[in-house]
């Protein structure tokens, strides 16, 4: 089954979704005038598709759609049948009438994302393995959609850039875009930040953050001779170039509060990593644990871990320390100010949601694109520290040519797993 990964050059942004609010009528009626995207007010229903229907599309879905009245389910997309229907299924009990997608507007294979941009949605859920993220996102911001997109948004350079690239077209276009980085939507998280940034720590001398946890994970069945693409997609987690390596995957929460910390992103990542556990052929060639010494403007050093090893201590948390005091970015800071969050608030994984749907009503968008990428690249540089064992310039990383991506991308097509790297081998 062949794919194209080009996306939709010159797609009309133009859709039933143009609607002009009572509040911004003018404002509105000239984005319409420009073939620009306009905002749907809260008596309108929006219609949303979803694109990658595993455990993560299905969650944000369903989130989606529960967060915010008038919102619908209106179409579906998944590389695989099975896992479309199995989603559809489950979201029929958790939705409802809220749940409007017809066996016509469930769409299979490696191009279905582009039937679910053409069916009349309003805005998109990307939840893809990552490697696909760069593409879909470009498409949809082409084509006019609003988005939601799971973090992280690329697993190399190329994409990151290609991000990037959607982000202005988005920003041009004035949609509404949200990434799933739910603590910064999260209260405790935001009112922690807002005291950072106010001084109660003082200027910022270092931190720790981590991912630490077990599930090695075992895959499914034995691993074949030569693993194609589809067999890679199905196991997509231990592959670098469809998850990042899980220092991307999952590690990117902890770097994007650092990056929030520390207004901005890093200017080189020194680390190493390797595996101790995970090491079948089933597992790809990601690691299974990595150490990290994140160096940000003024010579301030975040040290960053993550790992997956079974039957140790687990740990994801942040920690901040300052001229004046200390905090975990999300609960309390202690010091020269003491102060601990009372409670309260929306759950993030809902709230994200409610905050985008809120966005694209009141004609006030919205763009995390940017800073996620960024946040993302940082976790790339890391990886591509510690599989190097060089130091890693943020220049470095955004301008690396290195396309993670087989070539070509079709079910049936051989795929070859590069070798487990080896620090010193190869050199970025």
């Amino acid at each position: 089954m062949s794919t194209e990964f080009e996306a939709n050059k010159g797609a009309d942004p133009v859709t039933r979704r143009q609607f002009i609010t009572g509040t911004a009528a003018g404002a509105s009626a000239v984005l319409l005038s420009t073939g620009n995207y306009a905002f749907a007010n809260a008596d309108t229903k929006i219609r949303v598709g979803v694109i990658g229907c595993g455990g993560r599309g299905s969650g944000a879905a369903e989130n989606c759609i529960t967060s915010s009245d008038n919102v619908e389910l209106y179409a579906m997309a998944d590389a695989f049948k099975d896992r479309l229907d199995g989603s559809r299924n489950n979201l029929k009990n958790a939705l409802g009438a809220k749940m409007n997608v017809t066996d016509d507007r469930c769409f299979v294979g490696l191009d279905a994302y582009k039937q679910v941009l053409a069916s009349g949605v309003d805005m998109v859920i990307l939840a893809t393995p990552p490697g696909f993220r760069p593409i879909h996102f470009r498409a949809a911001v082409e084509a006019g959609k609003h988005v939601f997109m799971e973090k992280p948004v690329a697993t190399d350079a190329p994409g990151i850039r290609e991000v990037l690239a959607g982000a202005e077209i988005a920003a041009s276009k004035r949609l509404c875009v949200v990434a799933g980085t739910q603590r910064r939507h999260q209260l405790s998280y935001l009112e922690t930040m807002k005291r950072i940034h106010d001084g109660a720590i003082g200027d910022v001398l270092g931190g720790q953050i981590y991912w630490n946890g077990g599930g090695v994970g075992s895959g499914t069945g034995p691993i074949p001779a030569a693993p194609d693409v589809e067999w890679q997609i199905r196991h997509w987690y231990f592959f670098t170039w469809l998850s990042g390596d899980h220092v991307v995957e999952q590690h990117v929460h902890n770097i994007d509060v650092a990056n929030w910390v520390m207004g901005g992103h890093p200017e080189s990542v020194m680390g190493v990593g390797g595996r101790s556990q995970r090491t079948a052929p089933i597992f790809g060639q990601i690691f299974d644990h990595f150490a990290l010494d994140l160096t940000y403007a003024n010579g301030v050093h975040i040290s960053a871990m993550c790992r997956h090893w079974d039957n140790t201590p687990g740990n994801v948390s942040e920690r901040f320390v300052g001229t004046k005091g200390l905090t975990d970015a999300n609960t309390y800071i202690s010091g020269s100010t003491n102060w601990k969050f009372p409670g309260g608030g929306r759950n993030p994984y809902v709230q994200e949601h409610a905050d985008l749907i809120s966005c694209i009503r009141s004609g006030t968008p919205i763009n995390e694109a940017k800073r996620i990428a960024e946040s993302t690249l940082t976790a790339i540089m890391s990886r591509m520290a510690a599989y190097t064992g060089q130091v890693i310039t943020w220049d470095q990383a955004l301008n690396s040519n290195e396309s993670l991506r087989p070539s070509p991308l079709a079910f049936g097509t051989p795929a070859p797993v590069p070798a487990v790297a080896i620090p010193g081998k190869v050199i970025a």
